[in-house]
Formats: structure tokens, sequence, C-alpha cells
């Protein structure tokens, strides 16, 4: 009986087979705000509950001026239309949304700026 359960123990643990050969692979370096907010266009969900913050893709700061922000935005009607970088479409549920954006009222917590724009034309990233 003793041996039986010595015998399961040895098999259990078995050391004499072959460590798997895994490469090492080393973790990629994740840095806060080491996106590309130029690359964010089609259906976008604006989240202002700070409970659900992390939940977010980003963080955005709604800038008055145009001069300030990162980003110019124009918003579709269509989500067909939205292709583009800087072209939003605005869904009214987080489920259907490509890009789920918590809205900041402070500019210091933010990963990027935007300000809307009236035009089509001057929508899109601006040149840094």
């Amino acid at each position: 009986m003793l041996a039986s359960l010595l015998l399961s123990g040895v098999l259990a643990l078995n050391p004499f087979r072959a460590a798997p050969t895994v490469p090492f692979v080393a973790p990629a370096s994740v840095r806060f705000g080491s996106f590309d907010p130029c690359r964010i266009y089609g259906s976008v969900y604006l989240e202002t509950d700070p409970y659900r913050r992390s939940y977010c893709f980003a963080t955005v700061y709604q800038e008055p001026e145009e001069a300030f922000a990162d980003l110019l935005v124009y918003q579709e009607d269509n989500k067909l239309f939205a292709d583009k970088a800087g072209f939003w479409y605005q869904t009214s549920a987080r489920d259907f949304a490509d890009y789920v954006l918590f809205v900041t009222d402070r500019r210091a917590l933010a990963d990027f700026s935007i300000t809307y724009t009236k035009s089509r034309s001057f929508a899109g990233c601006r040149k840094q």
C-alpha cells in the first residue's frame, strides 16, 4: 500500500521528464500613452463615469481651443463614413463601439486631447 502511494507520487512529479523548450521572449513594455491617437476612427463611445475608467481604451480631454488639440474630430452622421483618422461616429451604447474613451475634465490626466471641427477637411491629426 505504501509502495504504491510512493510510486504514484514519483510518477506525478516525474523528475525524469525533459523540461519543455520554450524560447525566451521578453515581455512587451507597455507604457502609459504608448498608442497612437491618430489611428482612432470609426464608432466611438465617450464614457464619463469615473468608475468605468479602467475599462476604457484611453483617456481624452476635450480642448476648448483648436490650436492646442492633438486630434481634430469631425462627427459623422453615418458609421460607414467614419473610415479615416479623426472621423468619429459617436454611439449611444458602449457595446457597439470600436473604441471606448474616457473623457476627463483635467488635461494632466489625459492621454491626448481632442477638439471638434465643423469642416470635414480639417479633421485628423495635427502634424507635430
